[in-house]
C-alpha cells in the first residue's frame, strides 16, 4: 500500500474538496492508500485513547486499512463512511472474509444520519483538512466539527490527524458550544527518500504530522 502526505498546489489541494473528485480518484486507483501516516506510528496513541470496547465512527475512510489494522488487534466495533459510494463498495467487499463484523456506510459528514452520543470514539486521517480545501471552507468545516461534536458521547474522544500546524487548526476545535480540552501530538512525516535514514527529530514544524485529540 502507498502513504501519501500532503499535496501541493492550490488547484490540486481545492479538488481534494470535491466528492466527484474522490468518486472519480477510488474507480481509478482502487489499491489501499494511507493518508499522512501508516498505523504502526499512529496506532500507539490512537489506542492509548481508544477501548477495544467502544463504538468507533471512521469518518472519511476512503480506502485506507487503518480499520482493518485496529480490527486485527480486537478493535471490532468500528463503523467507517465515506461519501464515495465506490470505496464504500470496494471496501465492504475487502471485509467480506476477515473484517466480517466490521461496518461501512455511505455518508456525507456534514449530515450524519446517527443519533446523538452513538460514539465513544470519531477518528478523522485527514477528512477535516479535505473539507478546508473545497468550497466554503469555513462553514462546511463547522458543520463537519458539529456534526462529530452531537454524535459523540459525553465522554468520547476525536481523534483528528492533520498535515495543518496547530494556529492553523486549533480554531476548529475551540468553541463555546463544544466543552472539550484539546491535546497535541506530533509525528515527525515519513520520509519519500528510502535513502535518508535519520534518527533526529525534525526541527520545521511543517516536518511533522500533528494529532489533535
Amino acid at each position: 500500500r502507498r502513504v501519501h502526505g500532503q499535496v501541493h498546489g492550490e488547484n490540486k489541494m481545492a479538488t481534494y474538496g470535491k466528492s466527484e473528485y474522490w468518486e472519480e480518484r477510488y474507480q481509478r486507483e482502487p489499491e489501499p492508500v494511507d493518508w499522512y501516516q501508516p498505523f504502526k506510528t499512529v496506532g500507539p496513541i490512537i489506542t492509548s485513547y481508544i477501548e477495544k470496547t467502544h463504538k468507533i465512527l471512521n469518518i472519511g475512510c476512503g480506502n485506507s486499512p487503518m480499520s482493518e489494522e485496529m480490527y486485527r488487534l480486537e478493535y471490532t466495533n468500528i463503523m467507517n463512511i465515506d461519501i464515495s459510494p465506490t470505496v464504500i463498495k470496494q471496501m465492504q467487499d475487502r471485509a467480506k472474509d476477515e473484517f466480517n463484523f466490521m461496518k461501512y456506510q455511505v455518508m456525507d459528514v456534514k449530515k450524519m444520519d446517527f443519533k446523538a452520543g452513538s460514539f465513544d470514539a470519531v477518528l478523522d486521517k485527514g477528512t477535516l483538512d479535505t473539507i478546508l480545501c473545497g468550497e466554503k471552507s469555513a462553514d462546511n468545516s463547522k458543520m463537519v466539527v458539529n456534526e462529530i461534536y452531537r454524535v459523540l458521547a459525553p465522554a468520547g474522544v476525536y481523534i483528528c490527524i492533520s498535515y495543518g500546524l496547530p494556529h492553523n487548526r486549533e480554531e476548529y476545535f475551540k468553541s463555546e458550544e463544544w466543552k472539550w480540552s484539546l491535546k497535541i501530538e506530533k509525528i515527525p512525516k515519513p520520509t519519500t527518500n528510502p535513502r535518508v535514514q535519520t534518527k533526529e527529530e525534525p526541527k520545521d514544524p511543517k516536518d511533522f504530522h500533528y494529532m489533535y485529540i
